[in-house]
């Protein structure tokens, strides 16, 4: 059985403070490397135009490719180094939707379940999540994509604006879990047909709300290094524990734990000898 993670690979600026670096990113590229550690029975698909991506994953030989004809870019800016809870994003919000045929001869033939990590709210279309939906798997979707409009442009980018709109709860309609911050959480609000709503607040911990409501504290770090990628790295560690202990509980301190230890170094998650 194997776990389908999908979205799109990134090309990406990160500016801390006067300090620049340019990466490759993505929700599905930063979950990889959880998943190589932690639950390695993975395929991550990844829509780009770049196929030499591949390499930049822990291991290229679980991606695939579905080419297009561009690639996201993003512009993560963090303007105070010493508060890394305050970042300004621009993109490029390339249109490179996933259909279903693109998946039809990638998906393998047993399937634990599906994440969905959209950047922006054209990389995965409705009838393409209806597609998904019709294998009858875990769902665990990163809300942040699908609300996410270009606001103003500067040179060739975009700022990024979150808003609703209509067809969001169908498309979130049976979802296993849901992953969002507190800001998206106040725009979709909770009248969802969800099993659950993981809901992260940087520093301040996180909360996972269902029947009831699971209060998760954020685990200290010593040395903050590199946000970029923390809620995905967090949303991956949750799916991992969560796939084999069945614990929102569990799985909340787990992801906590592993989403810490990836801030104190740069780039995606490393396991902590």
């Amino acid at each position: 059985m194997t776990l389908v993670v999908i979205g799109p690979v990134t090309n990406d600026l990160v500016v801390i403070g006067d300090e620049k670096s340019s990466n490759v990113g993505g929700a599905t590229y930063f979950q990889s490397f959880v998943f190589e550690e932690f639950y390695t029975d993975y395929l991550a698909v990844v829509n780009c135009d770049d196929e030499k991506l591949a390499f930049e994953f822990p291991n290229p030989d679980k991606v695939r490719i579905v080419l297009k004809q561009d690639t996201h870019f993003f512009e993560n800016n963090y303007p105070d180094k010493n508060n890394r809870d305050v970042r300004h994003q621009l993109s490029n919000f390339c249109r490179i939707p996933i259909y279903p045929e693109d998946l039809e001869e990638i998906l393998p033939e047993n399937i634990d379940g599906f994440v969905l990590n959209p950047l922006n709210r054209y990389d995965f279309p409705a009838e393409t999540v209806e597609y998904l939906k019709t294998f009858n798997v875990p769902m665990f979707l990163s809300i942040q994509g699908f609300l996410r409009v270009c606001g103003v442009k500067v040179n060739e980018n975009y700022t990024i604006k979150l808003d609703n709109f209509d067809k969001l709860s169908t498309i979130l309609e049976g979802a296993s879990s849901i992953f969002l911050d507190e800001a998206e959480a106040s725009i979709i609000g909770s009248d969802l047909d969800v099993d659950e709503m993981v809901i992260t607040n940087g520093s301040k911990g996180s909360r996972i709300v269902g029947d009831g409501e699971i209060k998760i504290d954020a685990v200290e770090c010593v040395n903050v290094v590199d946000t970029t990628g923390c809620g995905d790295t967090y949303m991956a560690a949750y799916i991992s524990s969560k796939l084999r202990s069945k614990s929102s509980e569990n799985a909340g301190r787990f992801a906590s734990s592993i989403a810490s230890q990836k801030i104190e170094r740069h780039g995606p998650y490393c396991k902590n000898e």
